[in-house]
């Protein structure tokens, strides 16, 4: 860790790289924020604000720092999908950043929410995949083919970020704003059901509080998946098989506190519920 009193190294000139020091700054400034329960500055003065290999080498070091304390990887899921979800962050293309196993909190009776720091909500469609995508070229009919289930998705989102202050590389060191999801058991084939086409909505306590379609993620969400595909084949780390994807927001993310019933309804599959507490 970082001595709290020393400065962190600075941050790269305009248009230079970042350095494996400040890389590993940005790192320990989120982790500490997440072991703390206490939103840190954001680390754009650390990695700058265009340098996404940087961005994506700090979350690989906080990804690693989690796996090293037991966690396993079990998917990843694509932020910004949606302009909605761009026009929340301040941003203006999608990210992506790993599942975990500890942020299943699928089936839960009640959902904790002492580990989150700012959290909101999300309702996306998840896929699950039934082989791993690394061919040379990948192609929408290929991460279709690739597509063994649907299935409906709470995601909440989450930023260690202190008010959600973020830039791109903000967001994409900081795991793509990840915190925990919620996918149901009803799952489906592409056969019965075409991801872009889908409506949602998304209650609180039974007011609806964001709403949306299938063609607000990236104008389908099969195509948020091949995004994501070829990114993950970029880092050198393809989609395996059994990996569960959350593709995307299919509408804006909302604020949401202890007490509260989430569902979303998300047409083609049954609603999917879940109740917050401290």
């Amino acid at each position: 860790m970082l001595d709290p009193d020393t400065d962190p190294p600075a941050g790269p000139p305009a248009g230079a790289p970042a350095g494996p020091e400040a890389i590993r700054a940005a790192a320990e400034r989120l982790l500490a924020a997440q072991e703390a329960r206490r939103p840190c500055p954001p680390v754009r003065d650390l990695i700058g604000t265009e340098d996404l290999d940087a961005a994506y080498a700090v979350q690989r070091l906080v990804v690693e720092r989690r796996l090293r304390e037991g966690a396993r990887v079990v998917g990843r899921k694509i932020g910004a999908t949606s302009e909605a979800v761009q026009r929340q962050l301040g941003v203006d293309q999608p990210d992506f950043g790993y599942l975990l196993d500890v942020m299943d909190v699928s089936g839960r009776a009640s959902v904790s929410m002492a580990a989150l720091l700012q959290p909101r909500v999300e309702a996306e469609v998840a896929f699950v995949l039934s082989r791993d995508v690394d061919e040379e070229e990948i192609t929408l009919d290929g991460v279709r083919d690739a597509v063994e289930v649907a299935l409906p998705a709470l995601e909440i989102v989450d930023s260690r970020i202190a008010g959600w202050d973020i830039g791109f590389t903000d967001t994409v060191a900081d795991c793509a704003s990840s915190g925990l999801y919620v996918v149901g058991d009803d799952a489906l084939p592409l056969t019965r059901v075409e991801p872009r086409e889908v409506d949602m909505t998304l209650s609180i306590n039974g007011e609806v509080r964001s709403s949306g379609a299938g063609a607000a993620c990236l104008g389908d969400p099969l195509e948020a998946l091949r995004w994501l595909a070829v990114q993950a084949a970029r880092f050198g780390d393809p989609l395996r098989k059994g990996h569960l994807v959350l593709s995307g927001a299919l509408g804006p993310f909302v604020p949401f506190a202890p007490g509260d019933r989430v569902e979303a309804s998300i047409s083609g599959f049954a609603p999917l519920v879940a109740h917050f507490e401290e």
